[in-house]
């Protein structure tokens, strides 16, 4: 894969290169397990399905564009991660990855916990059942009102951002009567992508204290003697689509020796580390992620290591999975429109979706694969790159990929590992209507967000 380009997002402003892409597979039928969701297969039809359901049959009843969820392997990633970290640790699903009421019911009964960063996500949250202390909130602007919802209901845990945001919280807390769990959010100077971690001073962001001058410490120190407020821990985030764990390895020391310094002052071991999240998934066959419960052993080594030598008593630890969960747990289904050969170039192929489904590609150079999925073909392989239908050039789903030679309007195609953020980020630019999502489970298929009407788009329009 490419190193000028992230999957989550070029790094200082990197960007992608041209005619970024790899031969053509040996066999452009296969389907790649790595990358498309677990009960995805072909049947002997050629034809591309889902939880039993063939792809034709989902397109005849809900429609294209659309995201089809593989619901068993979703509940199946949630149990991987909570069996991974065991009683002694605590997984938060980060919700803005994808969240639906559906998906909150699922988390609750896999026993997972959830975090959110909004008031909506709360409002999701809540209403669909999960329990209150199993949420945490983040932002980096929680608003006034946000913050009281979420005392008033009695989340977990308050994930501080700011110093204003410590005042704030412990006034409002204190003002209805409560002492609120939080951690503190600090910058460790650390940023990780992919295989690549930069320890330098990455304060540069609008998220967490940098520990950087002592700031970190001062928030503690403030927070300790603010009575709305129990402090229980500290934060870190450090990147996302991480495949490396050296870059956690540098974080977890800092707030290893971060948690020191406070014992050392206050006299108090505070008893929670976060580690956040932003573990890979594949996006193509070239991606490797690992697998939870090499996460788990990795980063409970690592802290283990950083307390011992620090003589600290080991905090729990909290990850925070969303894009490795649910991310490949869907694909977009989409039906072809035109196609457009460029000679000594590539061919467009035109979709009947774009970045109003997908703005990851446009935002962040995000590479996809792609399938035919309503048939094989024997065909030869061509240079495609799939766009959508959208006013902009840089309506782009997949930049590079190859497809067989006898593509047609009408066919099919699928592109996997879109579960996360796919749908969460899509617009209703051009009035598109957002597609709906799908979750399909042995041998049967229901809308768990539904596809946006036009009567929708004029519903918010008052003239």
């Amino acid at each position: 894969m490419s190193r000028s380009a992230h999957p989550a997002g070029p790094r200082h402003a990197d960007v992608m290169t041209e005619g970024h892409y790899t031969a053509p597979p040996a066999d452009l039928n296969a389907l790649d397990t790595k990358v498309w969701a677990r009960t995805v297969a072909r049947n002997e039809d050629g034809a591309v399905t889902v939880g039993g359901i063939e792809v034709t049959r989902l397109a005849e009843e809900f429609g294209t564009p659309a995201y089809f969820l593989d619901e068993s392997d979703f509940r199946a990633r949630c149990r991987a991660w909570a069996d991974a970290f065991g009683r002694d640790a605590d997984v938060f699903y980060a919700g803005k990855a994808f969240l639906s009421r559906a998906v909150v019911r699922w988390l609750k009964e896999e026993g997972l916990n959830l975090d959110v960063c909004s008031g909506g996500e709360l409002t999701c949250a809540l209403d669909a059942g999960m329990p209150a202390e199993r949420i945490a909130f983040h932002g980096n602007n929680k608003t006034v009102e946000e913050i009281e919802r979420a005392v008033t209901a009695g989340v977990g845990r308050i994930v501080l951002d700011s110093f204003q945001e410590i005042a704030r919280v412990a006034h409002i807390a204190q003002r209805l009567g409560k002492r609120q769990r939080v951690q503190i959010r600090v910058t460790v100077g650390v940023e990780a992508h992919t295989h690549e971690f930069i320890a330098t001073a990455h304060e540069d962001q609008k998220f967490g204290i940098a520990l950087a001058g002592g700031q970190a410490a001062e928030a503690v120190r403030r927070a300790l003697t603010l009575d709305g407020l129990e402090l229980i821990g500290i934060h870190s985030h450090i990147g996302s689509q991480i495949f490396d764990m050296a870059g956690f390895e540098v974080s977890a020391r800092r707030v290893v020796q971060l948690l020191a310094e406070v014992r050392d002052e206050h006299g108090v071991e505070l008893p929670e580390i976060d580690l956040g999240g932003g573990l890979g998934i594949a996006y193509t066959s070239e991606d490797d992620p690992r697998e939870p419960h090499e996460i788990s052993k990795a980063l409970g080594d690592i802290v283990t290591r950083e307390c011992e030598a620090a003589g600290l008593a080991t905090p729990r630890i909290s990850v925070e999975p969303g894009r490795a969960i649910v991310g490949p747990t869907a694909f977009t289904l989409y039906e072809v429109g035109t196609i457009k050969p460029l000679e000594g170039l590539r061919t467009y192929v035109s979709v009947d979706g774009g970045m109003s489904d997908n703005i990851r590609t446009a935002l962040y150079d995000a590479e996809y694969s792609v399938a035919l999925a309503s048939r094989t073909s024997d065909a030869e392989p061509m240079l495609v790159r799939v766009v959508g239908k959208h006013c902009e050039s840089g309506d782009i789903v997949v930049k590079d990929a190859f497809l067989p030679s006898d593509l047609a309007p009408g066919d099919l195609i699928a592109v996997p590992a879109t579960g996360a953020y796919c749908r969460s980020m899509a617009s209703n630019y051009n009035h598109a209507l957002r597609p709906p999502v799908v979750a399909v489970r042995d041998g049967e298929a229901r809308v768990i967000v539904r596809r946006e009407t036009e009567e929708d788009l004029l519903r918010l329009d008052v003239g």
